[in-house]
């Protein structure tokens, strides 16, 4: 056998090429670690269909979109009998096929008539700034199988809010910002508007009232299918804004919407009556300037007679709750609500019975609670004595006498169920078993006999089940997510801690922990804090986090302490004192907040580093990361702010009023809760990260910091996602990227052990 030229070592030197050319298979990857690529790039920790069922209006039973057996990629509608759990097919897959077609609609949503015998179903939906609001709308006739569009059916993908009359005859919607009811017998159409424009919007909101109000279907139908009452907006003189898109097609393409910065012009709203079968609007005029009031909520009385519906004046700390008849269009307030800062948008007040009584929430004592009061306006009962908060009304048994809220008297980090008596209330009874500590949500049934629950904790996923009230009773389990938790518990652990912060003055912040694995208090380890802390959410609960917490968990597995403070001013059921204690400085008191807190966790724990503290957030939590890192140069060695707010002036009239007054009236509340007023005293590392077509804090804001810090000659670092909204999530991979980089960015700045 010959030899290989150059002997014994040319073999060796050339094995070692060879090996260099076809690297060793890498090792599999180790399921107790997270990866970015796990978090967001698969589906390995998604929960699971959370569309737990939609109540029958009688309560006998609930209905659900499941895939079917005898189609692919299509569902039935099946419904389920509480009790029992019988199935039954209502509509299978098969009668949503369209005439002339050969696959069935893809439905995005459905709804019942009130009498079930009538579906309607959502399909071809398309988005409209934050939902898939327009579309396409069927008709589905159960008994005579017949299957109808709505509509014209010229254009693909314009109706909105398509709704059933009460009697289920007809059906309104809104096309082209005009108000339309189409008879189901005859599918004739029958316009109840004709001025609706690109300056004048029937049935739907602006932009602003959608965004703030959550008021989207701006139309009621009455009880008895007579009349629907209906917002108009008239924006023609909202100033416009522009986005630019310069990557759709060669030359920049501009959407342009009205949208009313703090202080500059507001719509003009107001609310009508027209009949449905077509004529003149009866419309109500509660005060003579309509584009310095905003009418948020709307609904008719029982009886058909009036409809009712709450008016807030522009600096929105007085809420009047008007009744308005129909026949006369005489006015008259069922009841004022004032506050020496704002008052909330009152979404839990509910007719009771006939028409006789109503719930309404009030904070006027302190604590938002809930009242009973007659429909005259002159009796009202306090049905939730004592110093806690309601969050919400989550429904009303009235056959036996109980309304059931959610609150946590206790511990405002987490969410349960109680019931107090209808008619004089008392202290709270509480329904969610003592047992089981963390955040509870429920959807009750109509007849609050059943409910469907839905319990989380902190790095615990959600379990859903059905129960019955008021034994609070499992009687099946819906979704246990046991894949997730499974792959949850293979991880390595990451020791969780929720607690509170003294932060001096009697005042304690809740607070989180996530420590890294094989946690050594003797070491030093960098710390990353995650904060929102404005008027419009918590990031301190005791539930289930999403792709967020996997990153922090992810992070923590990397040598990460991650910690989370609830300063004073967030959403949090602390009293009123808490929320509104921030009116007229935003970004002031709760930074403040936050830096009291690190600097009593830099002194209590001595295993966090201070040379290598971190901080980031998104929206409002990216204002508040750059008001951290400006105002307390010293505290933070990096920031990562997302789709921030830098000048208050630059955000929404109704948000920012809300908090802050007026502009012109509070010139130094505004200058000094801009972010942008600090830039010069930066020391820290700074990435700010923006979606250039986000709709709601605009692009402007990253631009306009990006100058300022110029001006003062600091470096700064900058990504910029083109045309994407305020979610960041457009586009193939945009997730994975943007985490990608966030990682990136702490590692090299705050760099682990």
């Amino acid at each position: 056998m010959a030899r290989a030229p150059g002997g014994f070592f040319a073999g060796v030197l050339g094995l070692g090429l060879l090996a260099s050319f076809c690297p060793a298979a890498e090792p599999p990857p180790d399921p107790s670690l997270l990866t970015l690529d796990r978090i967001f790039a698969g589906n390995e920790f998604n929960t699971g269909d959370d569309r737990l069922g939609r109540w029958l209006k009688d309560g006998s039973g609930y209905t659900r979109l499941e895939p079917s057996p005898n189609l692919k990629q299509a569902r039935d509608l099946v419904r389920y009998d509480p009790a029992t759990g019988a199935r039954t097919v209502l509509v299978p897959a098969s009668r949503l096929i369209p005439p002339g077609a050969t696959e069935p609609l893809n439905v995005d949503d459905y709804a019942w008539s009130d009498n079930h015998r009538r579906l309607l179903l959502f399909t071809n939906s398309r988005r409209v700034w934050r939902q898939n609001t327009r579309g396409d709308y069927w008709v589905l006739d159960l008994a005579s199988g017949r299957l109808r569009q709505l509509g014209s059916r010229t254009e693909p993908a314009t109706l909105m809010f398509a709704t059933f009359s009460p009697d289920a005859r007809r059906v309104a919607y809104v096309w082209r910002h005009n108000l339309y009811v189409q008879d189901l017998d005859d599918l004739r159409i029958t316009p109840l508007t004709a001025d609706g424009s690109d300056t004048v919007i029937n049935g739907t909101a602006d932009w602003v009232c959608e965004e703030e109000f959550y008021l989207r279907r701006a139309f009621r139908w009455s009880p008895d299918s007579t009349r629907i009452a209906y917002w108009q907006f008239d924006v023609s003189h909202v100033p416009e804004y522009h986005l630019l898109n310069t990557t759709a097609s060669l030359y920049p393409q501009v959407t342009s919407f009205r949208y009313p910065k703090a202080g500059q012009t507001n719509a003009a709203c107001r609310v009508g009556v027209v009949p449905a079968t077509g004529g003149p609007t009866r419309w109500f005029h509660p005060n003579p300037d309509p584009r310095n009031h905003y009418i948020p909520e709307m609904e008719w009385a029982p009886d058909s007679t009036s409809v009712v519906f709450q008016e807030l004046n522009r600096l929105q700390n007085r809420n009047r709750l008007v009744r308005a008849r129909v026949r006369s269009g005489r006015m008259r307030d069922l009841h004022v609500e004032a506050d020496d800062a704002w008052v909330d948008v009152n979404a839990d007040w509910h007719w009771l019975g006939a028409g006789s009584h109503f719930l309404w929430l009030s904070e006027k004592a302190g604590w938002r609670q809930l009242y009973r009061i007659s429909k005259s306006g002159r009796e009202k009962t306090l049905l939730t004595p004592g110093a806690y908060d309601v969050v919400r009304v989550a429904g009303i048994d009235e056959a036996l006498g109980w309304v059931y809220i959610i609150a946590s008297p206790d511990d405002s980090t987490q969410r349960y169920l109680y019931r107090v008596p209808l008619r004089h209330g008392g202290p709270p009874e509480r329904v969610t078993p003592a047992d089981r500590p963390g955040t509870h949500a429920y959807s009750l049934s109509p007849d609050a006999r059943w409910a469907f629950h839905t319990r989380s904790r902190f790095g615990q996923p959600p379990v859903s089940a059905l129960i019955r009230l008021p034994e609070h009773r499992t009687v099946r389990l819906l979704a246990d997510n046991a894949k997730l938790q499974a792959a949850l518990d293979a991880l390595k652990p990451t020791p969780a801690e929720l607690f509170r912060v003294a932060i001096g003055e009697g005042v304690e912040l809740d607070a989180w922990c996530l420590k890294p694995p094989e946690f050594d208090p003797a070491r030093k380890y960098p710390l990353l804090l995650h904060v929102y802390g404005e008027p419009a959410g918590q990031t301190v609960l005791d539930r289930w986090g999403g792709d967020t917490h996997l990153w922090h968990r992810f992070l923590a597995q990397q040598g990460y302490l991650v910690m989370s403070f609830e300063n004073r001013g967030t959403a949090a059921p602390r009293g009123r004192q808490w929320r509104k204690c921030i009116y007229r400085q935003v970004g002031v008191l709760a930074a403040a907040d936050q830096a009291a807190a690190l600097r009593k966790v830099l002194e209590q724990r001595p295993y966090v580093d201070p040379a290598r503290v971190g901080i980031w957030g998104w929206s409002g939590g990216g204002s508040m990361t750059l008001n951290a890192i400006f105002r307390y140069p010293d505290l933070y060695r990096a920031g990562m702010a997302i789709a921030f707010v830098s000048d208050l002036r630059f955000y929404d009239t109704i948000y920012q009023e809300r908090y802050m007054g007026l502009p012109g009236e509070n010139d130094a509340g505004y200058r000094n809760g801009s972010p942008i007023t600090f830039a010069h005293q930066l020391k820290g590392r700074l990435l700010l990260v923006y979606g250039t077509g986000d709709d709601n804090c605009h692009y402007q804001n990253c631009e306009a910091l990006v100058n300022e810090l110029v001006r003062h000659n600091k470096p700064f670092d900058m990504l910029a996602y083109p045309n994407r909204r305020h979610g960041i999530s457009e586009g193939n991979n945009t997730r994975r990227h943007l985490f990608g980089q966030l990682t990136r960015y702490l590692q090299q700045q705050l760099p682990r052990p």
